[in-house]
């Protein structure tokens, strides 16, 4: 179970020797995770590493959850070329608190002591940084990827940036955790965590690194940014359709590293799709019920098949479509902009993406599609405006 998915363990035999001591003498295993709470919005990429954490306290460990109000404050620079924006005390708080909202529909609460890493880092008085920072070397430092083509392109490192991973790390002197996980990005982060509980005198920590989970689009890393994300509080039926646009070489993937799916399961799925037993189609269908499932419940997770089926499959529009009324102040001899509707209607966040959906074929009245950008709509009663493939409004002017 502790294996399923992992990228890496490091170091693999002192993992196995940690497991082995906690059966034997019934000592509860330490976990560790921690978050950067400057973006509090939780997909289903982040759910790899939770999904693992949740399966340790399945198997009787706790899990120490760090929120990183203080290191929030300087921001990890792992993966970027420049400086990340520093976090206020009330954004790192506001985020922390979404946060945990989120992760406890996947980790259990009783089994799971959350932190904020300022509780042991604001404390430390200068000659203590100064002490941290000495147990460990620039080279060391410029072995991470970033700070090496930042270094090599000319592109400015802040000392503040050096110490990120130092705290990081300290985290787990704190704690002295026995197990930290992270995505494959946060190796250096995690072996650092290692090095700084050896100097410090304590028992080191195994690190287990997960995939980075690819979003819709099947290439870049799952983003928001990017749009090609599915997040957990998304409404169940986008949830569905979004799942079920999950490229088919990635089904799999996304079953072993952000589902629930037992390994005997997940097992007879990958030979059922091998063998033709198992219909792509259907397998898709599943996915995506699971996940409304996990977030939403059965009971939605039904209706949001049957939605994903009566607007799709059968092409038709549904039933339990929200009725909109436009004020008159809003309509010029009753027509309004087709783009200032959809900015007004809250289908669109600005008129470059309304634009972009009216040329791109995604907007339909009475499944009729309108392509002028600069059109008008008279809205009648009735009437119901379509953008992609599930959002829909009915007008009432009754």
């Amino acid at each position: 179970m502790i294996r399923r998915g992992t990228a890496d363990i490091v170091p693999d035999e002192e993992l196995v020797a940690k497991v082995t001591e906690s059966v034997t003498t019934g000592r509860t295993l330490k976990v560790k995770l921690g978050l950067d709470p400057s973006a509090p919005d939780i997909h289903i990429g982040h759910t790899v590493v939770l999904h693992k954490l949740r399966q340790f306290q399945l198997l009787g460990h706790e899990v120490q959850l760090i929120i990183g109000d203080f290191t929030g404050r300087i921001g990890d620079p792992t993966g970027k070329s420049e400086t990340r924006k520093q976090l206020s005390e009330e954004d790192v708080k506001r985020n922390a608190e979404t946060y945990q909202k989120q992760i406890f529909k996947i980790l259990d609460p009783q089994k799971t002591t959350v932190y904020y890493n300022s509780s042991w880092l604001s404390p430390l008085n200068f000659a203590d940084v100064v002490g941290l920072a000495g147990k460990i070397t620039v080279a060391r430092m410029m072995e991470r990827d970033d700070f090496t083509k930042r270094f090599q392109s000319n592109q400015p490192i802040s000392v503040h940036e050096f110490f990120y991973p130092l705290m990081q790390g300290y985290d787990s002197v704190a704690l002295e955790s026995d197990i930290e996980l992270g995505g494959t990005d946060q190796t250096f982060n995690l072996l650092m965590g290692r090095t700084l509980q050896k100097e410090y005198g304590k028992a080191t920590q195994a690190a287990i690194t997960l995939p980075l989970l690819e979003g819709l689009d099947g290439v870049n890393k799952m983003s928001k940014s990017l749009g090609n994300y599915i997040g957990i509080d998304e409404e169940a039926n986008q949830i569905y359709g979004k799942a079920m646009s999950v490229p088919d070489e990635l089904m799999l993937k996304y079953y072993d590293l952000a589902t629930d799916l037992t390994n005997d399961d997940l097992k007879a799925l990958r030979e059922g799709l091998a063998d033709g037993s198992v219909h792509p189609r259907d397998a898709k269908m599943n996915l995506a019920r699971t996940f409304v499932r996990m977030y939403h419940g059965e009971e939605a997770a039904a209706a949001a098949e049957n939605y994903f089926v009566t607007v799709f499959q059968q092409r038709a529009i549904p039933e339990d479509i929200e009725e909109v009324t436009v004020p008159a102040e809003e309509l010029i001899e009753g027509k309004i902009r087709t783009t200032r509707l959809l900015i007004w209607l809250g289908l669109q966040p600005s008129v470059s993406e309304a634009r972009r959906s009216i040329l791109g074929g995604a907007v339909r009245l009475n499944e009729e599609k309108l392509t002028d950008i600069m059109g008008d709509i008279e809205p009648k009663d009735g009437d119901v405006l379509q953008v992609g493939k599930r959002k829909f409004v009915r007008f009432s002017m009754k």
